[in-house]
């Protein structure tokens, strides 16, 4: 019986996990699109000069700002450099979240920009979606880890040797 009660709370405690799992990767693929169009923003005056003086091409307007003579002007260059690559990096993710469940899932799990998804698990805020993809990962979790958890016990007992009949260990015995 107290088996049971376990492989419940297993259960239980991966349903409750899974369910988070849907709610984080949608916090995260909405703080990507803020990012995203905040690096859009902060590039929008420097878009109109590369557009106005190099067609378009925001590299050619860092190479310029780095050729200049004026040190101010060079300092800059760095800084738009940044802004430039920030607003590519935001551009990338947003593409990633893009796709179906499965990858934008892989990519929160192992492809995504560390800063942005510690920034994510930082501001999370733990929730229960009723949403079909929600329940769909709460159930699979649940039955995963119940399963791993058992399957890992019994094949430790095996190799323990706990729970073999009497008669199959005094057959071994002999």
């Amino acid at each position: 019986m107290l088996r049971s009660y376990l492989r419940l709370i297993l259960f239980t405690f991966g349903l409750l996990a899974g369910i988070q799992v849907p709610g984080f990767i949608e916090d995260y693929a909405q703080r990507v699109d803020a990012h995203r169009a905040e690096a859009e923003q902060g590039l929008s005056g420097f878009r109109e000069t590369a557009q106005r003086f190099f067609k378009g091409d925001l590299v050619a307007l860092v190479a310029h700002y780095r050729a200049s003579t004026d040190p101010v002007m060079r300092s800059d260059a760095d800084s738009i450099a940044h802004l430039v690559a920030r607003a590519e990096l935001m551009q990338r993710e947003w593409q990633a979240m893009q796709g179906p469940w499965y990858r934008r899932a892989w990519h929160v799990l192992a492809l995504a920009d560390p800063g942005l998804r510690q920034e994510t698990l930082a501001g999370y805020g733990y929730q229960v979606l009723l949403k079909p993809e929600a329940i769909a990962w709460g159930l699979s979790c649940g039955l995963l880890l119940a399963w791993l958890v058992e399957s890992v016990v019994l094949l430790i007992g095996v190799a323990a040797g706990v729970g073999r009949s009497r008669k199959v260990q005094q057959r071994h015995r002999l």
